[in-house]
């Protein structure tokens, strides 16, 4: 509607102007002819057709001046204006079609010349005729190009660095096309949505997972160079323009114009390959139940999508021509679309900013981070702690997750919100204490608001205090110990949090508290809010000690002994403490002083919060939806802190027998039995998947024409050698999209798999990836197809059948040698980690052994092995107490320091972790002094 009022608008003025013109352009003549006729009477030219003389011009001169001749000179100036009008409109009309023709070659508009006042009525009236009469006209007849045109060259406007913004309008000086601004992001700090926090990672949350990665404007920059970079399509602009338009950069602006791009600005970009513009095939798999499953399929036109490589490739040509068969507009779109490791966010079954979990309750991405990044901190506890025993069976199935079922989708989506790790240092939530979100879906951070502390009151205000409690303790787990939130909290309150007659998992020893006092459970309110006070009046006295003003400032400082951390109160409303509390709630901000209170109460604002977590009050407030858990929830995330956080362990003697199977190694899936693939096994593909996932023939490697959807395909295929049905792939590879659009993903990946594989191979005939109609499910052939995990567990399985050591020790560097890295190295899934963490077991339980068999003649072998071993797996302690011990066999006690040394520097970045005694125990048995009588155990 908005549209055709403009349309109406610009048809209007162009009216109105082309009347104006018209009047002035002969209006003007026929009214100075008939008011003043001939108008050169005043110097003696009475008649146009008798040329006057000198005596004639001397007389006019010369002779007192009548009202006539003062007429007629006033006609003449008329006369002279209306020609400079005509003159001016002819040179705006010339200008206008030479900027047009630029435009339309893609060209910088010319730059105007300075205008007089006539010439900018001219320039008034010619434009608006010009740009709501002829443009749109033209843009009717002849098609979009003009416009595209324009639009390309308003894309190629660069990016130019200017004064940075300030209270005061940006002063810019202009040449030509219009550049556009560089705004410091120190100018708009204070605008900056709670989100933002100083170890959140550069690139913004909505820009990282975007499908071609994303790019930094610098000066000179424009939408149409980066496209050509970066896409290798100048004419892609448009997509980089639709993917990032609206979404608030840095400094608080956003891209609205494609001529205006901001220095500094973070750009997502789009997947490198373009959807091809013919209509794909139809892709038909063989349904379950197909009476003739292994016929061969129809052939398709492979799609160009190669693995992102460094330079742009040449797309293979199809084997076949396509069939003529139809496509639904929905499959066709899923052919021709490229499936990006990353799935786009419009498929996901979460909101813009949160997740609902299956069991009860909505959370906020920030805190699916923060429970997302336990899960990992307790992984890599778990690798820690693994025992390499052996013989163990060689087994393709992942470790068991360390999430309950209930939030599985919080590890997913979760750990795609987390900034960078490291192999051995769990990532940290970029929020702090997230326990909700505003009107636009920004992170809010407990410790950020406004006020002396909040009150969760209504419906949904258990639920709230249950995701507030998992916040603050999950926020920090990665951090060191002295940084971790304290909570403070009563009996009775945490009760009603957990579920009913829950036993209090990870409770302390003396019955007080979780976890080395982060939760401290106290008998009542009253000992709470003592407990409070006591804070209170501690911090104050270091903040008068030391002179500071707050406590962040005083932790930033360095010449005190103990950094305090955020304190949480959490405590049920009671009137009879309420004076003590709004004492204690008065120097939340300056002591880093946390109230949160259950139920209304007079002097903290309260929240009035619905079942769902919305914020129903009449009362405005930052936060409009809060993160809500269910008792059970609540329960599984303490339990998983309890096991993840660093404390004193025991731990595991090399030399102890192993009390139970290790966590590594405990898996929750049936056992699937692997084919037996000798290494030398022939076949007509070899997949790799231990490492990079790749692709080989006899030809070579298959470089183009494999959708990255169909390598992490394979990738699961391989780790479930009996087969998975399309439900269960779609499951595994994208857990977090509609289930029939994820069904439809994997039918094309496999189906372009198989078409590239038989491009590659020259073989028409193979399957490749066979559907077995008994039980619904694809499995890869192994007859066709041999897999590097298949030979490692192949030769794992020899290893530990046989008696012989030579035949073990041959089998089992075999395995090692097939191991490449991680399974699926480089494909950001969550569902390959626990796969990975089972076989990188396997081989370090593989390079023990081969360090047993080695020692007794080749000690510096048996070293080498291990250190092989925990090349691959830093944190892993039994690895680092054989290593000492054959260290201190050879009687090398700087070596055995030196491996201690370099363990504790690992288990640091676990939230402060430190070897087990154990460990220490084995280091300090090798420090000591040789005995001369064998007795004890080296």
């Amino acid at each position: 509607m908005s549209r055709t009022f403009a349309a109406i608008a610009r048809t209007v003025r162009a009216l109105l102007a082309l009347a104006v013109l018209a009047g002035f352009t002969a209006g003007v003549p026929w009214l100075l002819t008939v008011a003043a006729g001939w108008p050169l009477d005043w110097i003696g030219w009475s008649q146009p057709d008798t040329v006057p003389t000198l005596t004639d011009l001397h007389a006019a001169i010369t002779s007192p001046w009548s009202d006539n001749m003062v007429f007629a000179l006033l006609a003449t100036i008329g006369w002279v204006l209306w020609a400079q009008f005509l003159r001016d409109t002819a040179i705006e009309i010339i200008e206008m079609s030479a900027a047009a023709s630029a435009t339309r070659r893609g060209q910088p508009r010319p730059s105007a010349r300075r205008r007089g006042p006539i010439r900018w009525v001219a320039a008034v009236l010619v434009g608006a005729i010009v740009g709501a009469v002829l443009f749109d006209a033209a843009r009717v007849v002849t098609t979009p190009t003009a416009s595209a045109a324009a639009a390309d060259a308003a894309a190629r406007r660069p990016a130019v660095a200017v004064a940075p913004a300030h209270p005061a309008a940006p002063q810019t000086v202009q040449h030509g096309p219009r550049p556009a601004l560089t705004i410091g992001v120190s100018a708009t700090s204070d605008t900056l949505p709670l989100a933002t926090h100083r170890d959140s990672p550069v690139v913004p949350s909505w820009a990282r997972d975007a499908p071609g990665g994303t790019h930094r404007v610098v000066a000179g920059d424009n939408l149409w160079d980066l496209a050509e970079k970066h896409l290798g399509d100048p004419h892609r602009w448009r997509e980089v323009y639709k993917l990032n338009r609206g979404h608030e950069q840095a400094n608080g602006y956003a891209l609205t114009d494609p001529d205006e791009i901001h220095v500094g600005w973070v750009l997502a970009l789009p997947a490198r390959e373009a959807p091809p513009a013919a209509t794909p095939p139809h892709i038909e798999d063989p349904p379950p139940g197909s009476p003739d499953t292994t016929a061969p399929e129809v052939n398709e036109t492979a799609p160009a999508v190669p693995p992102p490589p460094a330079t742009p490739t040449t797309p293979e040509p199809s084997p076949s021509p396509p069939t003529a068969e139809s496509s639904t507009p929905a499959e066709s779109a899923d052919v021709a679309t490229p499936a990006p490791d990353t799935d786009p966010s419009d498929d996901q079954q979460t909101d813009e900013a949160g997740i609902t979990l299956p069991a009860q309750g909505w959370i906020s991405l920030g805190l699916a981070a923060a429970i997302a990044a336990v899960a990992t901190l307790l992984r890599l506890q778990r690798r820690r702690r693994a025992r390499l025993t052996f013989p163990a069976s060689a087994s393709a199935a992942p470790q068991r997750s360390p999430m309950p079922p209930s939030l599985a989708p919080v590890d997913i989506i979760g750990s795609r919100h987390l900034g960078p790790s490291s192999d051995h240092r769990p990532a940290s939530p970029a929020v702090a204490a997230p326990i909700g979100v505003d009107s636009d879906g920004t992170e809010i951070s407990l410790f950020h608001l406004p006020g002396p502390g909040v009150a969760l009151h209504g419906d949904g205000a258990v639920p709230a205090a249950r995701a507030v409690l998992a916040s603050v303790l999950t926020s920090g787990a990665v951090e060191a110990a002295i940084a971790r939130t304290v909570v403070v909290t009563t009996a009775d309150l945490l009760a009603r949090l957990l579920p009913e007659d829950a036993p209090a998992v990870g409770l302390d020893p003396d019955g007080t508290a979780y976890d080395g006092e982060r939760l401290v459970v106290l008998a009542d309110i009253a000992a709470a809010v003592t407990h409070a006070e006591e804070e209170m009046i501690g911090r104050r006295r270091l903040l008068d000690t030391f002179h500071a003003e707050t406590i962040t400032d005083l932790n930033a400082r360095t010449d005190h002994a103990e950094t305090q951390p955020p304190y949480v109160l959490l405590i049920d409303s009671n009137p009879r403490h309420a004076a003590r509390l709004e004492a204690v709630a008065t120097h939340r901000a300056a002591l880093n002083l946390h109230p949160v209170i259950l139920g209304s109460h007079d002097g903290i604002p309260t929240i009035e919060i619905s079942a769902e977590g919305t914020a129903t009050g009449d009362e405005p407030h930052p936060v409009t939806r809060l993160s809500t858990l269910g008792a059970d929830d609540l329960a599984a995330i303490l339990s998983m802190l309890t096991d993840a956080i660093a404390r004193p362990e025991a731990g595991a003697d090399v030399d102890d027998p192993p009390a139970e199977i290790s966590p590594a190694a405990a898996t929750v899936e049936t056992n699937e039995a692997v084919p037996v693939q000798p290494n030398d096994a022939a076949a007509l593909v070899r997949l790799r998947v231990l490492g990079p996932v790749t692709v080989a023939t006899d030809a070579g490697p298959i470089a183009t024409g494999m959708r990255s959807g169909s390598y992490t395909a394979l990738a699961v295929l391989a780790a479930h050698p009996a087969g998975r049905t399309l439900d269960q792939l779609a499951a595994d590879l994208h857990p977090d999209i509609d289930p029939t659009a994820a069904v439809k993903r994997v039918r094309t990946d496999i189906t372009s798999a198989r078409r590239v594989l038989r491009a590659a191979t020259g073989h028409e005939e193979p399957m490749f990836i066979v559907y077995d109609p008994a039980t619904s499910r694809y499995h890869l052939d192994p007859e066709t197809v041999t897999v590097d995990l298949w030979q490692m567990l192949t030769a794992i399985d020899q290893a530990t059948t046989t008696d012989d050591e030579a035949t073990m020790l041959a089998a089992l560097r075999r395995a090692a040698q097939l191991y490449g890295g991680d399974f699926a190295e480089g494909h950001d899934h969550t569902w390959a980690t626990d796969y990975a963490t089972s076989y990188r077991h396997q081989i370090l339980t593989a390079y023990a052994r081969i360090a047993e068999i080695l020692e007794p003649d080749h000690p510096d072998q048996a070293i080498a092995a291990l250190e092989r071993a925990a090349d691959l797996d830093p944190v892993n302690e039994e690895l680092c107490q054989r290593i000492m011990r054959i260290h201190g066999r050879q009687q090398r006690p700087d070596a055995v320091r030196r491996t201690l040394r370099r363990l504790e520097e690992r288990l640091a970045d676990l939230g402060d972790a430190e070897p087990s005694q154990a460990t220490r125990r084995v280091a300090e048995r090798q420090l000591r002094p040789v005995a001369p009588a064998s007795g004890g155990r080296p």
